[in-house]
């Protein structure tokens, strides 16, 4: 964790009763003891807020009704006791704003993903944190798992040989009815375009598949032909998608992504195929990773197994327990958060973060969801077969 001598001080904006991914965030950051929750605007309702401050016990002093009233407040504290970062858990459409005063301001920050609500948004964001200098970090968490890590650093090892085929699945059920008509708020505001943007399955998960598999094979997309429906009677954004896709490296690949597939849970998962081997691994399974061979028995790889860290000083640094203890959902989470904090402390101590404090979601992958979103939105409408996936 460094050799800063005290717990770095998180502020939250948003998450406030009844939020799901605000828990999440609070218990992720939190999880490896070097982070400590101090402030907060959990919502835009004061008394909503103030009750969030009270069910985490905080200083009710430090519990705002605005993050603009907090980032004014927390700024006339002296450095080490005001807040070193926030975290920022609201809907999409606020995640711009916020972000851009806190850098402004100095304060890094930990946003909660598709970044902004558009590619106009996404650039400025990206000019900022360059002017800034503060770090930026994106939850694009599945990208915390060991064994994520480690099929990255198989890929780049070539151990595959050259990629030819990527398939990625993400599959929930739970906008399968109207959801949104009756009462859910996560549902209203996800399928509704002011607060979430104009893409709906394909930037509420599809921004997932798109980040992880170029995480994994680092290539870039090129180009997309994509599909992108909505199911359900009367909603506004898509719920379902399948798109092709084409790497700048010539492998090709499939991902279908969907929000009313009655039964699946999170059924995130990928498939890369290379000209010696293949990867295979699954989200609800996160602990194990099978490797194919042309010929030859599977290799079923498991998270902290010997041979592992060898091969993957990412995985291994990503783990905590010995094997055959699980880990899941929050413990990639707070990989996350652990990279991204070892950073800003590296910045605090005036040093140079390596290679393994860095290992996190960026503002360029953030811009390179909205692309993502956008270029498929395009390639939906459009009438001729592929639509070029601009680079920047």
């Amino acid at each position: 964790m460094g050799n800063l001598n005290r717990l770095l001080k998180m502020g939250m904006v948003g998450g406030g009763p009844g939020a799901f991914i605000g828990d999440v965030h609070r218990r992720a950051a939190c999880l490896d003891g070097g982070v400590e929750l101090v402030a907060g605007a959990f919502s835009s309702m004061g008394r909503r807020s103030r009750r969030k401050g009270r069910e985490l016990g905080l200083d009710p002093s430090r519990v705002y009704g605005s993050y603009e009233t907090m980032l004014e407040s927390e700024l006339m504290r002296p450095e080490g006791e005001r807040i070193d970062f926030v975290s920022i858990v609201t809907p999409n459409h606020l995640h711009f704003p916020i972000a851009d005063a806190f850098l402004s301001a100095g304060v890094h920050v930990i946003c909660d993903k598709p970044m902004t609500l558009n590619v106009i948004e996404a650039r400025k964001l990206k000019q900022k944190v360059k002017k800034s200098k503060c770090v930026f970090a994106l939850t694009h968490n599945y990208t915390g798992y060991p064994m994520v890590k480690l099929a990255r650093d198989m890929i780049r090892s070539g151990r595959l040989g050259r990629i030819r085929k990527v398939e990625a699945r993400y599959s929930q059920g739970w906008l399968a009815t109207p959801l949104e008509r009756n009462g859910n708020r996560q549902a209203k505001w996800r399928t509704t375009p002011h607060f979430s943007g104009n893409g709906g399955c394909v930037g509420d998960i599809g921004t997932h598949a798109e980040n992880l598999v170029e995480y994994l094979i680092g290539q870039r997309i090129t180009h997309l032909c994509a599909d992108l429906t909505v199911f359900v009677a009367r909603r506004r954004l898509d719920d379902d998608g399948v798109i092709l896709v084409r790497f700048q490296d010539g492998a090709r690949g499939v991902f279908s992504v969907s929000q009313v597939s009655v039964g699946e849970e999170n059924g995130l998962s990928f498939s890369i195929y290379g000209e010696r081997q293949g990867l295979e691994w699954r989200q609800e399974q996160p602990n194990s990773l099978r490797v194919l061979s042309l010929s030859g028995p599977v290799e079923i790889w498991t998270r902290g197994g010997d041979g592992v860290a060898s091969i993957s000083p990412a995985a291994s640094r990503a783990t905590r327990l010995p094997a055959g203890h699980p880990e899941g959902f929050l413990e990639a989470f707070a990989n996350i958060y652990v990279n991204a904090c070892d950073t800003i402390r590296a910045r605090i101590q005036g040093r140079q973060p390596d290679s393994l404090e860095l290992d996190f979601p960026s503002v360029d992958d953030g811009l390179r969801g909205m692309l993502f979103v956008e270029t498929a939105l395009k390639s939906t409408r459009a009438t001729q077969k592929w639509t070029r996936f601009p680079q920047r």
